[in-house]
């Protein structure tokens, strides 16, 4: 996505900026921009901990690319949000203990089964019913601080998030997911050719996105992932998606493990044999979780 930049020194507010590893990423892509270089980055979090960890590392970020930012931290969020340009919003409501383990505990024990459980199914309902209200009362803050904002969410679950803010507020929010480019990168290794190389156009809506051209200089490199196929090469981790490939003819943009509980096919209770075939990773979201805050 390519925006035009408001001023010489805008003002980038990140809401939940103790998500550390996310954060530094997207700061990461933001200051390698020298339209963006000199900006004024704000970070805000509830969590005065997690927050100091995430302006130690952006000012790291901000010696590592020699540029000089203005940034500043804090816990109020009507002072984060004053006179902000842009918003980037990667927050998640209740955390990993308790709500998300309740997403996937209570289900659980009448038969339903998750991977991920954060965009549609009972988890990614929870979810909404609780993040919705959050998002929007922050969506009305900005109405009063900062009306011509853009918003950029990348919080789960995003279509609902998406509907649910349309509805209840005039600021404009986008959702994003960094979905496609870590497709794109996977794709690329699977058929042996640098990413660099590759361009690529994508449509549909998040996290039910395909790629309708995936090409080389013009030249359509579907083959070559078909032929991924028919060598018998598809990575373990990828097999739900190689199967919707086959019968729709356009590579989906979300992971298997997520697209797995999409469709209706995939995880069905007394299936085992389907579960293993296709190496559906049930609970695989708290997996991650416990893995993350370990590391």
């Amino acid at each position: 996505m390519s925006m035009p930049v408001r001023s010489d020194h805008p003002k980038i507010t990140f809401i939940g900026a103790g998500s550390t590893v996310f954060a530094r990423n997207l700061l990461g892509d933001i200051l390698s921009r020298p339209a963006l270089q000199r900006s004024r980055i704000c970070l805000f979090d509830v969590d005065p901990t997690r927050l100091a960890s995430s302006e130690k590392v952006a000012h790291r970020v901000a010696g590592v690319l020699d540029c000089r930012p203005a940034i500043e931290a804090t816990t109020d969020l009507e002072r984060a949000l004053d006179g902000a340009d842009y918003a980037i919003n990667m927050i998640q409501v209740g955390g990993y203990k308790p709500c998300t383990v309740t997403d996937f505990e209570i289900p659980k024990r009448f038969g339903l089964r998750q991977t991920i459980g954060d965009t549609l199914g009972i988890g990614g309902i929870m979810r909404a019913l609780r993040t919705v209200p959050v998002l929007s009362a922050m969506c009305r803050a900005m109405e009063r601080l900062c009306p011509d904002v853009v918003h950029l969410s990348y919080v789960n679950p995003m279509a609902m998030n998406c509907w649910g803010l349309a509805r209840t507020t005039t600021i404009k929010t986008i959702g994003l997911c960094h979905s496609v480019q870590h497709t794109a990168g996977e794709l690329a290794r699977d058929i042996g050719i640098d990413l660099e190389e590759i361009s690529y156009t994508v449509g549909g809506i998040n996290h039910m996105a395909f790629f309708l051209r995936f090409e080389r200089a013009g030249e359509d490199l579907y083959p070559l992932v078909r032929k991924v196929i028919e060598d018998g090469r598809v990575p373990p981790g990828n097999r739900v998606r190689y199967d919707m490939f086959e019968r729709l003819g356009f590579f989906v943009t979300e992971s298997s493990e997520h697209f797995s509980e999409y469709v209706p096919w995939f995880i069905k209770r007394g299936r085992q044999d389907l579960i293993e075939r296709f190496n559906i990773l049930l609970d695989e979201y708290p997996r991650r979780c416990e893995q993350q805050i370990a590391e």
